[in-house]
């Protein structure tokens, strides 16, 4: 039975909105929403009829908000600013989020404060629940004022323009209407401006963002922990009274979980009492290093869940009297926190390419490149150079959009976000690292079998069987980029995670912490 949500009217938080997305959740418009939609309606056909100026309805947009415009003429006021606004350019984003777009949308305008039409918010929702998603260009946006281009275009298929996605193929919009028997929406008042005037674009990409940093995350801890046992380190440093005298929150969380993941490994207990003093900083600081990481992401997820929440229009309808133009639709608020994720992101990314590194070196008894006959074979000698570049690729990823700002629309909007490059590199840099983990997989994998017959503890193990189901033992040399494409399916499509979980559970083993969770 699918579970029901109240937009408008309900908290969303990033797990619902994915699970609406994925089809899991059905958001729907309840009598409350209505009634406070319908009302919003009301008081822009009051302004309307008034004649007393309220900016986008009875004015031109931006630098022509002193130009008056008819009564008559409100609607096409409303259906030109979709067509001029649509100037987006490059490849479509992502369809789902596209669909994020949609169902962020519906959201901030079902609380009543846009002055839309219920009719509109509902053939909205027809998109979302039939899975018809517009086709949106990923670049056109400065993050103010709000993502103006990708939700015109977001919203073209309304009005009969632009294209959509169905069932894999790509159609234009008023072919899509005509084979459903639906027509072309007339937009009312404010409609138009109340559609593209937000932050949802740059939203969409931080709700997906919040999930996606959450998994490297997760993976990070696990393959880190893969790694230190294949170079015997110590579990010391992951002592909870260690971060108990200082206790960041994420520090806590992973130095919990790194202790966890080996406490009773047969590698570790075979080596308590060796004389190595203390371990690279790869290994001994992962509590510091992830867990910094983790307290950005934490910050992500907080700002994000606020924003799902909000109301990013302008002006803002209170009645017909009382109305604001203010700067709600301004992206600043997620820009600086998706632009310190991304760098967050990056840092493990450097680390897990550390590791890879210390593992070719050689030491603590493994040999050298993890081959046993280095010379003839180079072994896991060049997959560490694929890390380093894709390490420095993040570095160049890692400049913050939101530190420049160009003004627009002749100096009107003089300062802009740029949250919607911010929110976009954060998924470059993602997808850099699960091939860097890929990666470091391969490296761990291959490290433990070196301590074989000695055992990691459940969760490890598991993990490690699960890389040996896809990738062999490295004897000889082989063309590796099957083995690292292999391994980044096998991050990519949750099955190491799965894994991961699965066999914690069946070992009643703790590794969640309810506050880093994303429902």
């Amino acid at each position: 039975m699918t579970d029901i949500f109240n937009y408008g009217t309900d908290h969303l938080t990033i797990g619902i909105c994915l699970d609406i997305a994925a089809g899991k959740t059905k958001g729907i418009i309840n009598k409350e929403a209505a009634d406070m939609i319908k009302s919003s309606w009301r008081e822009v056909e009051k302004i309307v009829h008034s004649h007393h100026p309220v900016y986008g309805i009875n004015t031109g947009f931006g630098p022509l908000c002193d130009t008056r415009i008819s009564e008559e003429d409100t609607s096409l006021l409303q259906s030109n600013i979709l067509k001029s606004h649509s100037v987006g350019v490059g490849k479509p984003i992502p369809q789902e989020i596209a669909k994020l777009m949609m169902i962020t949308k519906v959201q901030a305008l079902a609380q009543g404060y846009s002055g839309i039409a219920l009719a509109t918010l509902q053939r909205i929702i027809w998109h979302i629940d039939n899975d018809i998603i517009p086709v949106v260009p990923e670049k056109g946006s400065v993050g103010a004022s709000g993502d103006l281009a990708p939700l015109s275009h977001l919203f073209l298929p309304l009005i009969g323009l632009g294209e959509v996605f169905e069932n894999g193929g790509r159609i234009p919009a008023g072919e899509l209407l005509k084979k459903h028997g639906l027509q072309p929406l007339s937009l009312g008042p404010k409609e138009g401006l109340a559609l593209i005037n937000g932050t949802q674009f740059i939203l969409a990409f931080a709700v997906k963002a919040v999930q996606r940093l959450d998994d490297t995350l997760n993976r990070a801890d696990l393959i880190g922990a893969m790694s230190l046992e294949g170079l015997m380190g110590s579990i010391r440093p992951f002592d909870e009274r260690l971060h108990q005298i200082r206790p960041f929150k994420g520090t806590r969380m992973v130095a919990h979980r790194l202790f966890t993941l080996l406490d009773g490994s047969e590698i570790n207990s075979s080596h308590i009492n060796c004389d190595r003093v203390q371990d690279p900083y790869s290994l001994r600081c992962m509590p510091q290093v992830h867990g910094a990481s983790r307290n950005a992401w934490l910050h992500l997820k907080e700002l994000t869940e606020i924003e799902l929440n909000s109301v990013t229009d302008n002006p803002v309808i209170f009645n017909a009297d009382d109305t604001i133009s203010g700067g709600n639709f301004h992206g600043q608020p997620l820009a600086l926190p998706l632009d310190y994720a991304t760098t967050a992101a990056a840092e493990i990314g450097n680390i897990a390419d550390r590791r890879c590194y210390l593992m070719s070196e050689g030491r603590y008894g493994l040999p050298k490149l993890l081959t046993h006959d280095a010379g003839l074979n180079s072994g896991l000698m060049i997959p560490q150079y694929t890390t380093a570049a894709l390490v420095t690729e993040n570095k160049t990823l890692c400049f913050p959009a939101s530190a420049d700002s160009v003004p627009t629309s002749l100096g009107q909007e003089d300062h802009v976000s740029m949250g919607s490059i911010s929110g976009r590199k954060l998924h470059q840099v993602i997808d850099n690292i699960e091939y860097i983990q890929a990666i470091e997989l391969l490296y761990a994998a291959q490290a433990m079998d070196f301590r074989r017959p000695l055992k990691s503890t459940p969760v490890i193990e598991a993990c490690h069987q699960l890389v040996r189901q896809h990738v062999a033992f490295i004897q000889d040399d082989r063309v590796f980029a099957v083995d690292i494409n292999s391994l980044h399916k096998l991050i990519t499509d949750g099955s190491l995670l799965k894994t991961a979980v699965e066999a914690a559970i069946a070992h009643q083993i703790d590794l969640s912490h309810d506050e880093f969770g994303i429902y």
